[in-house]
């Protein structure tokens, strides 16, 4: 039997304009962020039973798993209209429920791509276990079971009890390399065209967010003790100079600031501080760290607001939409590049599922605009990072068959299931370990 499931992927989550200069500092109210973009880049796991050469997954499928996703559609378009208005487990639910529709968009794509060519399916899970519902349509077995962060799709290509022949045109095995590409692909594509979808209804319903900055930075929160403290600074202060140097009204001004204060261990500073209507010259001499820099022990945040633009008609809106997806599919590549390029200083950002449902939950609590960006920015994660040539990832398929059509025919069965086979496992470990350090960090 052929089968492929999907998980929860391993993402990570790149930091925001936030600074801290000493210990970690509350984050300020939700009124001052900028919308929350969580990137999401990890691989994709695929499971193999020992007697299968190659498989697909999938959580939805023609017929009743059409009208699964179109639940989950409208469940997630709900759940983005009313902001998730919701604390505590409500929320989490709610997050949970978004990030399963997302992952369900991307095996719809293969199940889709499979059946719209006449590939032969039996078997179509939602969630993974024991099942709690079942029942059969056709060719293929629908079923729900209790663990409901994945599902797969069975294809009766390798089943030994499969009443179809070997030689089946319909087997997915012996279609084309193209066509077998188009399966493959379909995954990543649908996850593009959610994600575009989503933004769209973002602009029609609340707007293109985008940051304004004003001058000097946001002091959300005083180390208790501190240098900051001690010199008379107070949470809620905007710092407006720092020495010679004006705080400028643009998303450089935190970093700005850290670097001034850093380059100047055990150097007196004289800083300007805007406090409601008054204006202060405080001074503070930044103690040196570990590594010689300078801190005061504050967290500084971007002193900015959000302000949404509606579009001007349908045309508008599909410009928005796609310089919002650039924008975010920037975001995701550029995390991906400084993963690929120095993945030690980045290793601790990359996060498992547990991590995004509790960003997830945090953003439906704050945040309804921000949620389209985690909504939208998690399936572009995906799509991207399932496009990487390794293996147990769509593109490793890709990669494989790749070579097939260079060499004129199918590469050797034992090197296939080695192969992805190894990644799976690395996959499974990678995922495992990451669920139970986000776990302990949220304890």
């Amino acid at each position: 039997m052929l089968v492929r499931a999907s998980a929860a992927k391993p993402r990570v989550v790149p930091s925001t304009t936030r600074q801290q200069l000493l210990a970690p500092a509350k984050q300020p109210a939700p009124t001052q962020q900028h919308a929350a973009e969580v990137s999401q880049v990890g691989p994709s796991c695929r499971c193999e039973a020992s007697n299968t050469r190659w498989a697909m997954p999938s959580w939805l499928a023609g017929g009743p798993g059409t009208t699964l996703l179109g639940i989950a559609a409208a469940g997630a378009a709900g759940m983005l209209g009313s902001g998730f208005q919701a604390d505590g487990p409500a929320s989490t639910a709610q997050a949970l429920g978004v990030l399963a529709a997302i992952i369900a968009v991307h095996e719809f794509g293969h199940f889709s791509a499979a059946r719209l060519q006449g590939i032969h399916v039996t078997q179509f899970a939602i969630g993974f276990g024991p099942p709690l519902i079942a029942f059969k349509r056709g060719e293929v077995e629908y079923s729900l079971r209790a663990i409901p962060l994945g599902g797969y799709v069975a294809f009766p290509d390798d089943d030994p009890k499969s009443s179809y022949a070997p030689d089946d045109p319909n087997l997915l095995q012996n279609r084309s390399v193209v066509q077998r590409a188009i399966v493959i692909s379909a995954g990543v594509i649908a996850n593009v065209l959610f994600a575009l979808a989503i933004l769209f209804a973002q602009v029609n319903i609340v707007g293109k967010a985008q940051s304004s900055y004003l001058p000097g930075v946001l002091v959300p929160e005083i180390n208790a003790g501190g240098v900051a403290e001690r010199a008379g600074f107070m949470p809620g202060d905007v710092i407006l100079r720092v020495g010679d140097f004006i705080v400028p009204a643009n998303p450089s001004q935190v970093p700005d600031v850290v670097s001034t204060i850093k380059a100047h261990p055990n150097d007196p500073l004289t800083f300007q501080v805007q406090r409601g209507q008054e204006q202060l010259q405080l001074t503070a001499t930044p103690a040196a760290g570990k590594d010689g820099s300078g801190a005061i022990g504050v967290s500084l945040f971007s002193h900015s607001y959000i302000k949404h633009t509606m579009p001007q008609g349908v045309g508008d809106a599909v410009t928005m939409t796609g310089a919002e997806f650039n924008r975010l599919a920037g975001t995701v590549l550029n995390g991906l590049k400084q993963i690929l390029t120095n993945f030690n200083s980045m290793a601790g950002q990359i996060s498992g599922p547990v991590a995004i449902v509790a960003a997830g939950s945090e953003i439906a609590r704050t945040d309804a605009a921000g949620l389209y960006q985690f909504c939208a920015i998690v399936n572009i994660n995906l799509a991207v990072v399932n496009t990487l040539p390794l293996p147990a990832l769509d593109g490793g398929y890709l990669l494989l068959l790749l070579l097939e059509a260079a060499r004129g025919k199918k590469l050797p069965e034992g090197l296939e299931q080695g192969v992805m086979t190894s990644g799976l496992l690395l996959m499974m470990v990678l995922g495992v370990s990451l669920a139970i350090r986000d776990t302990m960090n949220l304890l």
